[in-house]
Formats: C-alpha cells, structure tokens, sequence
C-alpha cells in the first residue's frame, strides 16, 4: 500500500475481517463501571449536559462546556467496534464472557491458545444491572464520550443481519434517549461485507438512517463513511449513491476512508464531500497523514485526520512501537499542524488491536484525559490553560525482548515492519501549573527530574517492579502517581501494550 507518486510507503495497520462465531453464543452488548464515573444512569438523564465538576476535575485543565464545545465546525468521533461491547454476558467481571473466554488462552476451547489469548485489556467491568443493561450500558458509553468532549462514534458495520446488525441499530437508540445531539456516523466496513451490492448496502444504509442520531450535514445529506474503500472504484460508490437517492430518498455525503490513500485519489474525491485514511501508529509515522490532509485539502475534500494511541495484535501476531505517549500526541499534533476538519480516533474499543482510547481495566481514563486536552486545542484554536498539576505514567509491564515458553504461547508477536525501533521505557508526562521537581521511581531506582509548567515528557528506563512519579514545589506534594500494575520476570504471555495511569483520577 506504497503511495506510487512520492514512493513514500505509509502502510496503515490492516484490519481483520470479523468471522461468524467471534461472538457467536454472546448476549449483545455491555457496559463500563468508570473511575470517577458520573453515578447512576437515569432515564431522565439531560442530554448534551456540562461533564460533572468530579469529572473535570479529574483533568489537569476545565474542559469547557458540551454547548460550547459543539459550536465549533470541527468534530472529533471515534471508531466504534461492535464485537467488543462494554459486557457481553451482564455477568460479574470475575466470571463474565471477557475473563472467561477473551482474556485467557484456555477460552473458547482453546481457539487462542497459540497466542496466549485473544485480548490483554478489556473495558472497566461492570456490575449486573436489570431491565434493558445493553441500552443503559450503551448510553452510559455514549455519556462518556459525551463528556470526554466527542461528538460520536463512526460505528463500523461489520454485517447486514445478526448480532453486529443489532447492535448498530441499538446504538443509535441509545444516542438519540441519551443525547440527541450525539451523532453516529456510519462506516460500512468493507472488509467484512465483501458481498455487498449497491443496492443492499443501499438498503442497510437507509434502514439505518431512519434514525435522527445517523450524522448528517447541515444540507441534510447522510454522511457515509466507508473503511476501506477502495475495495470498490469510484463507479461503485456512485451506483450506491444513486440507489440511496432514487429508491430511498436520501442524498450522500461520502467521506472514504482508505488504508491506502490510492493513487486514484482524485476519481474518489469527484464523488466525495471528504477523504480520511486509518493512519499509522508510531511517532515517526505521521508525516505522511499530514500530507495527505494537504492533499485533500488542494482537491477541494475536507479531511478527517486519524488519531491512534498504540497498536498489538496477538492473534495477528504484530505490533506497533507507539512510543508510550508519543504516538497520541504527535497524531493529535498532526491533526491541528494538518487543519483537519474532522477527527477519528482509531479507535475506541477495539481491543484485539490493543488501539482502544475508551477507558479500560488497565488505563483507566488515561488515554481519554489525554485527548481531551488536545481536542480542546483542536475545536477551539486555543491551547487549555492547566490549573491542576497532573501526572501521567505509562509504560509495559514486561520488555520487549522477553519472550514466554513456546510451550505456552507457541506464535510470538513481532514489531511491524517500517514502525519506530521497540523500546523499553516508563514515560513521566507532566502537566504543571508552575515548574517543579518531579521524583521518579522505577522499580528499586530514585531520580528526580526538574520539570516546567505546561506539558513535559521525561523517558526513564524501564525496571522490574512498580514504577512512580511525585511533583513537588516549594517542599510541598502536588500530585503523585503510581503503577497499577508491576513489570515482572519472566514471562508467561507476551504483552505489548503501553499500560497507563493519571493522578487525576483515583486509582484502585
């Protein structure tokens, strides 16, 4: 996936197509109990309400209001990934389908035991609630996005009928009872509906555009956003415009989003209200996205830039070096460098590429906090001010070179071909409100460190044991943090994952 006119490759992470059976047996969808979450979902809750003040205070800034946030041209949605709903069972985290099944190498009889499993980090468990807990779980999910600053999901549509059909459709219901102005873009993928026709797409479109949540623009237009696109040339995509228009009524928006920005950009850019690309996931990969935004841009096309935090597949056996957080904030800081219109982060929960931003079991809201700091900077033009010192601690909880018994995990994950050199590192993000001495521990190693107010990344090496991080000014503690999880030799499972914590939040 080599762009031909600069031979510059920018290959994207591929995605899989999702087989029958993945979640085959498994009740729809489920939900995240948050640290700090806002309380109790009630019918009645207001939509498009401010976060809650325990929720901005988790932040090193205020986040500003959801009304003000909106009334910027710009909007930020992330990838929604149906297979990976917050509970699949409404059954207690210790016993749920995730631990049972997704988390160990032994679930689903065995079918991931290859790779040591098929997940290493799932969404916040939740306790089991009555009544309709797929919709109050998915309107809990859409209140968090919601507050985190998004405007929606792309939600990727995987199937035409089953268990990701329906679950299409019912988060669409939950954003319009929870938030009317919360809007969900529909993403065909078309790597999963290889089958498709113009005219049944046209028809699984339309069904779903029956509801008010479905993005449109402002002239009415229902915007399609389709992954991969170009698995189908430009006279496909036209034939389905033209099926919406005649047999259903509805005029398109196209948005293609490529993971090869192709050389036949410009036929799909005639047809097309924007363009966008799935990205990379290492820091020193986003140059290319940049380009490409300038390239839309020059075509006339808005551009919806991609935001990723990591990426590691066991069962793909691959993975990118994100750099702790230097893939987020150097993807973030393309996306205003590049004056996209639009952003995706990619993605929310997709936990069998480790890429997801939603709050999980092992990061807690860090990766969510973060973005929201630098959506605010992309939707408002204007960098936050910080007023509450906040630190943020990320790192592996292994090396990378440490590699489990092949009795145990027989196909090991290796690093991308073209991502950054993998590394063993714990990173100490600072957020100050005036400089300050940072003390560090990694393992049984002290140091400190003199950071300045405003936004300071420092590398340390990574060690066995838990790693820590305390801001102190004029003698006195502003804020500490520590791992939740430790870094232990040897291993029994390789996990690649960037694993990250705020002092903003409690942690447990």
């Amino acid at each position: 996936m080599a762009d031909r006119s600069s031979g510059r490759d920018h290959r994207a992470p591929g995605r899989r197509r999702i087989l029958p059976g993945v979640v085959l047996g498994v009740l729809l969808l489920g939900a995240w109990a948050g640290i700090g979450a806002a309380g109790v979902l009630r019918a009645d809750a207001p939509a498009a309400s401010a976060p809650s003040k325990a929720y901005s205070t988790a932040l090193p800034f205020d986040l500003p209001p959801t009304a003000e946030l909106r009334r910027s041209e710009k909007l930020v949605f992330a990838h929604y990934f149906t297979p990976y709903p917050l509970s699949l069972d409404n059954e207690p985290a210790d016993r749920d389908y995730y631990t049972r099944n997704y988390l160990t190498p032994h679930g689903e009889k065995g079918k991931h035991s290859a790779y040591g499993g098929l997940l290493r980090d799932r969404p916040l468990p939740a306790a089991p609630e009555s009544g309709n807990w797929e919709l109050a779980h998915l309107r809990q999910e859409i209140r968090t996005a919601r507050d985190a600053g998004l405007d929606g999901f792309t939600l990727d549509l995987l199937s035409d009928s089953g268990r990701n059909r329906d679950r299409a459709e019912l988060l669409l219901r939950a954003a319009q009872e929870e938030d009317p102005g919360f809007r969900i873009q529909l993403m065909p993928d078309m790597t999963a509906l290889t089958s498709a026709t113009p005219s049944s797409l046209a028809d699984l479109l339309a069904e779903l555009a029956r509801s008010p949540s479905a993005h449109r623009l402002a002239d009415g237009r229902l915007v399609v956003s389709p992954f991969k696109a170009e698995e189908k040339n430009p006279d496909w995509w036209r034939a389905l415009m033209r099926e919406l228009e005649a047999r259903h009524g509805i005029r398109t928006a196209l948005v293609p989003l490529f993971l090869d920005f192709t050389p036949d950009r410009d036929g799909y850019a005639a047809i097309s209200h924007g363009l966008s690309e799935w990205g990379a996931r290492s820091p020193d990969r986003q140059a290319g996205a940049v380009a490409d935004a300038q390239r839309a841009h020059r075509l006339g096309k808005i551009w919806m830039h991609p935001v990723s935090v990591q990426d590691a597949r066991p069962n793909q056996g691959v993975f990118d070096e994100a750099g702790n957080t230097e893939t987020l904030r150097a993807s973030w800081q393309a996306a205003i460098d590049s004056r996209a219109d639009w952003v995706q982060l990619t993605t929310w929960n997709d936990y069998s590429e480790g890429s997801q931003v939603a709050p999980s079991l092992h990061n807690g809201h860090a990766y969510l906090d973060l973005s929201s700091y630098y959506l605010t900077r992309f939707k408002t033009g204007a960098w936050p001010r910080i007023l509450r010192d906040t630190l943020y601690l990320t790192a592996r909880v292994q090396f990378v070179d440490d590699l489990p018994p092949a009795t145990l995990q027989p196909q090991v994950i290796r690093p991308r071909e073209g991502t950054a050199t993998p590394r063993d590192t714990v990173e100490v993000l600072s957020f100050l409100t005036a400089p300050a001495e940072v003390r560090t521990r990694t393992g049984t190693t002290a140091g400190s460190h003199r950071a300045p107010s405003g936004v300071h990344a420092r590398l340390l090496p990574l060690r066995t044991g838990h790693s820590s991080a305390t801001a102190v000014r004029d003698g006195t503690t502003t804020t500490t943090v520590t791992s939740r999880y430790p870094v232990r030799r040897p291993v029994d499972r390789q996990d690649l994952q960037y694993y990250a914590v705020t002092s903003g939040r409690a942690q447990r």
